[in-house]
């Protein structure tokens, strides 16, 4: 695989770059995240109130998740490596008078440059599409201050999430563009969770997100076979 210096794929970044455009369509490429993020904020925002936090949003895209934070009324900082989806993000936060701060940015870099600055950091849907994540997680722990929350979301690794992730979301059903998911960079619980404690974090939730084909909704609850949220802390300083 080729690797950029920054931790990323470029095939990956190009992918999220040619679908930038169409970013903030409903029924767009992006329809699923539409439909999600009011699961994510909600869940976000229970666990770790938004109004007046400092948020770091980690592979933040067109800023659908920052976006959505910042009308919560956290002050929050975007990054992500694809340029093109970075500026239709800081177009449609002017176009919509909306506050959010964007960088063409890892995390990795970010976290040395301000570590221990934010209360909250959130990295959804990210990990998979990168070739080190624990370096990624490593990278949020280190950014968040100590007893801040840093929040993940992936897809498990397993035939069910291989059947019903990328088969059934990308082929069957249409849900995301074919090629958003490669099985082998699917992430199991247990090896985000131990990544998490390598980096100091600590594991407080871990909740599964269903899709019901028949009524076209979404719910957080249950197992975590396919897609899942992750609520972790970083341990306060001695």
């Amino acid at each position: 695989m080729n690797r950029t210096a920054r931790n990323a794929d470029p095939e990956e970044l190009a992918r999220f770059e040619a679908l930038a455009g169409r970013w903030w369509r409903p029924d767009g490429p992006m329809k699923a995240l539409h439909e999600i993020n009011p699961l994510r904020l909600d869940y976000i925002d229970k666990r770790a109130p938004l109004k007046g936090a400092r948020v770091l949003d980690v592979g933040c895209g067109a800023g659908l998740l920052s976006e959505g934070m910042a009308r919560r009324g956290a002050q929050v900082l975007g990054i992500d490596l694809a340029r093109t989806s970075l500026d239709v993000a800081v177009n449609h936060a002017r176009e919509h008078d909306i506050e959010v701060e964007y960088r063409c940015q890892s995390a990795e870099e970010l976290a040395v440059e301000q570590p221990g600055a934010f209360e909250i950091v959130t990295c959804m849907e990210m990990l998979e599409h990168v070739p080190d994540p624990a370096q990624v997680v490593a990278a949020c722990a280190r950014a968040v201050h100590p007893g801040g929350t840093v929040f993940f979301s992936t897809i498990n690794r397993n035939l069910k999430s291989f059947l019903l992730a990328i088969v059934g979301a990308e082929h069957v059903l249409g849900m995301l563009p074919r090629g958003t998911h490669e099985y082998e960079k699917l992430i199991r619980p247990s090896e985000l969770a131990a990544w998490c404690r390598e980096a100091g974090l600590h594991v407080l939730d871990i909740t599964g997100l269903h899709y019901n084909p028949l009524a076209r909704t979404y719910r957080l609850g249950g197992n975590v076979d396919v897609n899942y949220f992750v609520e972790t802390q970083r341990g306060t300083q001695t």
